[in-house]
């Protein structure tokens, strides 16, 4: 709609993030008195920290604003519909369906349980799966191919194994912001973060002279993945004026479902997957953990943490919880130049 005014990706990012960025601020006040005056809040599991019960009642669920906001900002900023666009908002929409069943069911139960484990996983896993299929099975969308950039090594294709591959990306990277998301402003602050990063790839990717010059895979399709991306960063930082500690509302697994899958599924279409796991470096390290402390606890008897996943473990080592994010979000902006460098690296090798 408004990109019809302005050529620019440079421009229309930076109005996409002040659309998104907007939209939330504007809205979340609204859903927060509703949410307050139908008694709709969080419920907090027993087994986790003490300190935690103090957010029982807390509006959840706001990650249905910052979808709308990256929906419509997307429409309005958004200039040639290509289908990399189309496979972003799907996977973003479909994994957003599946957080907000999951929301409501566990606030209709007054309890920390939505859907099945399995459940969650069987719906992630057509999700990922679709989008693997559709990805591999059409040439014609921009010259899209079954392969893998792997920083120094180059180009690797992967074939029929390139379907699994990008479920796993997709299921993998949508749990690891859902086991991110448990401290006031911790996963919305590193989601900020990584889609400021994204946007960049995304633009560079799309960019002829700046992909050769850098030796990364020219994608045409790939730069208005950065308008996405740039709503992305925009609905966070709209979100963070109210998540941020303490929090006034919480973007349950609507937010953080959908959006952990949408850094996955803009990876996928940029072919920087592995890059994903440094500049996420901090979702990655999360997902560790629990899987750590699952195994410890059943094949030794013990726990390597004091609690999983990891922030919980500096809570209880007595790290006050704005010390816990605000480290974690140094981390991932250290992480996010590392993993920025790491996707140019193979500049050095062109020679």
């Amino acid at each position: 709609m408004f990109s019809f005014f302005f050529n620019a990706i440079s421009l229309r990012t930076i109005y996409s993030i002040l659309t998104a960025f907007l939209m939330v601020i504007v809205l979340s006040p609204r859903m927060i008195r509703r949410m307050k005056k139908r008694a709709l809040g969080q419920s907090i599991r027993n087994n986790g920290p003490q300190t935690h019960l103090k957010k029982e009642g807390i509006p959840t669920m706001g990650g249905l604003v910052i979808l709308i906001a990256i929906l419509v900002t997307s429409l309005l900023w958004t200039k040639t519909w290509v289908r990399t666009m189309y496979v972003s908002l799907f996977v973003l929409l479909a994994m957003g369906m599946l957080g907000f069943v999951d929301d409501l069911l566990m606030l209709r139960k007054k309890n920390s349980k939505g859907i099945t484990a399995r459940g969650k996983l069987f719906w992630q896993a057509l999700v990922g799966l679709l989008c693997g299929l559709y990805l591999s099975s059409a040439p014609w969308l921009d010259g899209f191919e079954t392969f893998i950039n792997v920083p120094v090594m180059g180009k690797i294709d992967l074939g029929l194994f390139y379907i699994p591959f990008v479920t796993l990306v997709i299921m993998g990277s949508s749990n690891a912001v859902n086991l991110t998301d448990g401290l006031d402003g911790l996963a919305t602050g590193i989601l900020s973060i990584v889609g400021l990063a994204y946007a960049g790839i995304s633009y560079v990717t799309s960019h002829a002279g700046f992909s050769e010059h850098l030796n990364v895979f020219h994608i045409p399709g790939a730069g208005e993945l950065t308008i996405f991306c740039g709503s992305i960063l925009g609905a966070c930082l709209g979100f963070l004026w109210y998540n941020s500690y303490p929090a006034q509302i919480f973007m349950g697994d609507t937010g953080s479902l959908s959006l952990g899958a949408a850094l996955g599924v803009v990876a996928v279409l940029t072919k920087s997957e592995v890059v994903l796991v440094v500049i996420g470096g901090i979702f990655v390290i999360e997902v560790l953990s629990v899987i750590i402390q699952v195994a410890s606890f059943k094949l030794r008897g013990k726990r390597v943490f004091k609690m999983s996943p990891l922030h919980h473990h500096f809570e209880l080592k007595g790290w006050a919880e704005p010390k816990v994010v605000f480290r974690f979000w140094i981390i991932t902006f250290v992480l996010a130049l590392l993993g920025l460098s790491l996707f140019g690296i193979n500049a050095v090798f062109q020679r």
